[in-house]
C-alpha cells in the first residue's frame, strides 16, 4: 500500500522531471545544407511564385494566406498530414503534391527534381537561421 508520503514524494519527482524537459535547449536542426543550395532554393521560390500562396520567411512579398506558412520543418509531423517529415518527401511533395499525396489542393509545380531539392533545403534551413 502507498502511503500519502509515498504519494508526494512520486508526484514531486514526476513534476520535477516534467520542468528539466521543459526547459531544455530546442534541439539542433536535423539536417544541414550548403548556403549556395539554399540560396538555390530562396532563387527557385521567388521564381516559382510559391509566395503567392504562402508566408515563407526570407520572402518579403507576396505573402499568401492560401496554403500554411513554410517554416519550422524540423518541428512539424508530417508533411501535409501524410509523409514522413524530411527533405526527399518535401521535394517530392513541392514538386508534385497531387501524386505524393492524391487529393492535395496545392497544384504540380513547374520546377525540376534538383529545384526541389533545393527548395526542401531552404525550408528546412529556415530553422537554423
Amino acid at each position: 500500500m502507498i502511503t500519502g508520503e509515498q504519494a508526494f514524494r512520486h508526484a514531486a519527482a514526476v513534476a520535477c522531471a516534467i520542468t528539466l524537459v521543459a526547459c531544455k535547449q530546442p534541439p539542433a536542426s536535423r539536417y544541414t545544407f550548403d548556403s549556395a543550395l539554399r540560396e538555390r532554393g530562396r532563387e527557385v521560390i521567388e521564381r516559382a511564385g510559391c509566395a503567392a500562396c504562402h508566408e515563407i520567411p526570407g520572402i518579403d512579398w507576396p505573402q499568401g494566406r492560401t496554403g500554411p506558412p513554410l517554416l519550422g520543418f524540423d518541428d512539424v509531423g508530417p508533411i501535409a498530414g501524410a509523409l514522413p517529415n524530411n527533405p526527399a518527401n518535401l521535394a517530392r511533395f513541392v514538386r508534385n503534391a497531387p501524386a505524393a499525396k492524391p487529393g492535395s489542393t496545392m497544384p504540380a509545380m513547374p520546377i525540376s527534381e534538383e529545384e526541389a531539392h533545393a527548395v526542401a533545403a531552404y525550408l528546412y534551413g529556415l530553422d537554423s537561421v
